[in-house]
């Protein structure tokens, strides 16, 4: 093993959060770590819909925020949405700056859209589905040029190092040929959501929620790890992933209906815009009594398709599917970690010299259901203020504690993980599933101990079951009201404690 000294943040992610920090921590040097080449593997890149902010005339900031508290049913925070929301049209701006080829109005404004729980139609799109690569692609190119940023593409987050302080002091990664520690006066996580955590999943396979867990290994506190968002339109072709149905079809009028034609959501117009939690719940609930659930798009989008909506349109014909005559055939599936490591909209964690942004964070701007399109924005609106407080971390110099890799986890065991953590912490759960499932990640601790993936799905199970309550994207079928407060969960690894299983809910 070697070991190395960067004088500069180290961010481990590849994706909009961790470039849009890359680019802002200028002119501190900044090692950018991920485990794939750029634009591979992260789920920045398979963003469909769009960025969303206030960028017309009828819109405001603070409309913007009303909808995303509307959105995240009580556990929003006011503060940070606020800066969320203020930053909108600056991010949406500076993106354009650095290439994003957003589609412009006749007047050469941004020319927006509407998505589900959205009062106005403010979502910027590039190519009417295909914004998340295109803007990455841009970010990409302008890393690539940046003297300041060094990048490695084959490189896997193994542990966090600390001092006896508790300072994060570097990471531990594992390349082709060696493992390297690498010591940093600031450290920042942007290493992606959990959804390939569940066998259904529209997002890239390799996004276990490895971030969150090492993170809570080390100490930092875990915001509300039991808040998933199900999309309610995954495609249902027989692919691992499911490749996605943005919502901005529904938002031009495709609508939701069983194999008998009806509606699912009822006949209203706006019936299909509502939170994708309440949708996502019936298309389950239609495909639980076998009834099945497809988006129907052929009078709404029909013969516009191709141009319109080519990522879509291409995945469809794909699969053997023309969605100009043929409803496509849906399911709910794991798609946004709103839950996360705890942070603030700069990054800074409950750990000196730790950072955390875009979804392997929890700032609270999602609270128990993200808003469309939201992701995008916070990805890079936080990670630009990430960056900028990141390069200013100098600190570090403590006797520096042993650092230990978990197990690696085998396909076949990820494979037993990914069924258990659908079926028992899926759309709909209940004490019995989620009881059944933590019986399987205690068996799995046993036989591969420390594997990040089974911590971070025990983070996810022991919360759900801990709330007794429906709340967002959290279903509880034995708990099926909604708790007159709202209370956050945050989770923090006991003091002292080694096994995973210890963990200690906070007030």
């Amino acid at each position: 093993m070697s070991r190395i000294h960067h004088d500069g943040p180290v961010i481990v992610g590849g994706g909009l959060a961790g470039l849009s920090a890359a680019l802002e921590a200028a002119p501190r040097k900044v090692l950018v770590i991920t485990p794939a080449p750029l634009l591979e593997a992260c789920s920045s890149a398979w963003a469909q819909g769009g960025v969303a902010a206030a960028l017309s005339a009828d819109d405001a900031p603070a409309l913007h925020a009303a909808d995303t508290t509307a959105a995240g049913a009580g556990l929003v925070e006011a503060e940070a949405t606020r800066t969320l929301t203020g930053d909108g049209r600056a991010t949406v701006e500076w993106l354009a700056r650095l290439g994003a080829p957003f589609d412009r109005d006749a007047g050469g404004g941004f020319d927006v859209s509407l998505e589900a729980a959205h009062s106005r139609a403010r979502v910027a799109r590039v190519g009417g589905d295909g914004a998340g690569r295109a803007i990455l692609s841009a970010l990409v190119t302008a890393v690539r040029a940046a003297d300041h940023i060094e990048v490695w593409e084959d490189g896997h987050l193994q542990a966090l190092i600390q001092d006896a302080t508790g300072r994060v002091r570097g990471v531990l990664i594992a390349r082709v040929d060696r493992s390297v520690e690498v010591l940093a006066p600031a450290v920042v996580l942007a290493t992606g959501g959990s959804g390939g955590l569940f066998a259904a999943t529209t997002t890239p396979a390799a996004l276990l929620g490895e971030g969150m867990a090492l993170a809570w290994r080390a100490g930092a506190d875990i915001l509300d790890p039991e808040f998933v968002q199900f999309h309610p339109t995954a495609m249902d072709v027989g692919l691992d992933p499911m490749p996605l149905a943005t919502e901005a079809l529904r938002g031009e009028g495709a609508r939701l209906i069983d194999g008998e034609g009806e509606f699912l959501l009822g006949d209203a117009p706006t019936a299909d815009l509502q939170s994708r939690d309440i949708v996502a719940r019936a298309v389950h609930a239609a495909r639980v009594d076998g009834r099945g659930a497809f988006l129907d798009c052929r009078t709404a989008v029909g013969s516009k398709f191709p141009h319109e909506f080519p990522a879509v349109f291409a995945a469809c014909m794909r699969a053997g599917l023309d969605p100009r005559e043929t409803p496509i055939p849906v399911a709910a599936a794991a798609h946004y970690h709103m839950g996360g490591i705890a942070a603030g909209p700069d990054g800074r964690t409950s750990l000196p010299g730790l950072y955390a942004v875009g979804e392997c964070a929890a700032t609270g701007v999602h609270g128990a259901n993200r808003l469309a399109s939201n992701s995008l924005l916070e990805a890079a609106a936080f990670g630009r203020r990430t960056g900028q407080a990141a390069a200013g971390e100098f600190g570090g110099q403590g006797a520096l504690l042993p650092v230990n890799a978990g197990a690696d986890l085998p396909d076949a065991a990820l494979a037993e993980l990914r069924r258990g953590m659908s079926d028992g912490a899926g759309v709909v759960r209940d004490a019995t599933g989620l009881a059944a499932l933590i019986a399987l990640i205690d068996r799995l601790d046993v036989e591969w101990p420390d594997a990040a993936p089974v911590t971070a799905a025990r983070l996810i199970a022991e919360a759900a079951l801990a709330r007794r309550e429906s709340r967002g994207g959290h279903w509880r079928s034995d708990y099926p009201q909604t708790a007159s407060q709202a209370r956050h969960t945050r989770v923090r690894r006991q003091q002292g404690a080694m096994a995973p299983q210890q963990l200690e809910l906070v007030p």
